[in-house]
C-alpha cells in the first residue's frame, strides 16, 4: 500500500514482554500518537499496529507524519506481509487490518491481512477487528493500547486481548480530546491500567526492560 521505506530496519530478535502492541485511536488521538511514537527507541522490539478512523476517501497523511519523527520504520502494509518487530504498521483508509498466522508456522510467525469488509462499529478499519484477530495469534504477549475517540470502537477488541492473556492499557480519559473510547472499554472492565500519553509513551520505551503491571 506504501512506497518502501529508505533504509529498513531489521527484523528485531530483542526478547521483551510482548511481540506486538496494538493501537486504537479517533477523534483527538492524531496527537497522541504523534507523542508516544516519537518516543520508541530504535532497538524497540515489538511490532506496533495502528488503526486510526480517518474518511474513507482521504489519502492518508500518518504514515508521512510520523515517519519524518519516528526511529522506527513507518508504511501502510500489502496483504500477505510478514510482520516483522521493530516496524509500525498502519492501517489503511477504507480497509479493516487484520492479523493472520502464516500458513505452515509453528513459531506465532504472522502476516497482515486487508478486507473490505462491512464497516464495525460504524467503522473501516475497525479496531475492534485488529484487536481481535490480533488476540488470537499473539495471545499473553499482545498489548493493547486505546487512545483518544469519540465511540466505544474498541472496547469489545480490549476485552478480547483480556480474555486472551494479554494486556491492555487506556488513556486517562480525562487526557482525551474525545474521552468515551476509553471511557467505553474502562466500563467493559477491559482495561488493566489507564496513563497519559507522556507515560504511556516511556513505558513503552523502556523496552525490553518495562514492567506491563
Amino acid at each position: 500500500m506504501s512506497a518502501p521505506q529508505p533504509n529498513p530496519a531489521p527484523a528485531r530478535t530483542v526478547a521483551g514482554p510482548f511481540d506486538a502492541v496494538v493501537i486504537g485511536a479517533s477523534a483527538g488521538g492524531v496527537d497522541v500518537l504523534g507523542q508516544i511514537l516519537p518516543m520508541l527507541p530504535a532497538h524497540f522490539g515489538a511490532a506496533v499496529l495502528i488503526v486510526l478512523h480517518l474518511p474513507p476517501a482521504s489519502p492518508s497523511f500518518l504514515v508521512a507524519a510520523l515517519s519524518a519523527r519516528c526511529a522506527l520504520p513507518v508504511a501502510e502494509p500489502d496483504a500477505g506481509e510478514p510482520i516483522l518487530g521493530g516496524r509500525v504498521y498502519v492501517a489503511p483508509p477504507d480497509y479493516h487490518m487484520l492479523v493472520e498466522s502464516e500458513a505452515g508456522s509453528t513459531d506465532k510467525s504472522a502476516c497482515i491481512a486487508l478486507s473490505i469488509g462491512g464497516p464495525v462499529r460504524y467503522s473501516r478499519p475497525s479496531i475492534d477487528v485488529l484487536m481481535e484477530s490480533a488476540a488470537d495469534v499473539y495471545g499473553a504477549r499482545l498489548l493493547g493500547v486505546l487512545l483518544s475517540g469519540a465511540n466505544d470502537d474498541g472496547a469489545r477488541g480490549m476485552a478480547a486481548i483480556r480474555d486472551a492473556g494479554g494486556t491492555t492499557w487506556a488513556q486517562t480519559p480525562a487526557t482525551a480530546a474525545a474521552p468515551q473510547m476509553p471511557e467505553a472499554a474502562i466500563a467493559l472492565g477491559a482495561v488493566n491500567a489507564t496513563m497519559t500519553p507522556a507515560i504511556l509513551g516511556a513505558r513503552l520505551a523502556a523496552w525490553p526492560q518495562m514492567k506491563l503491571d
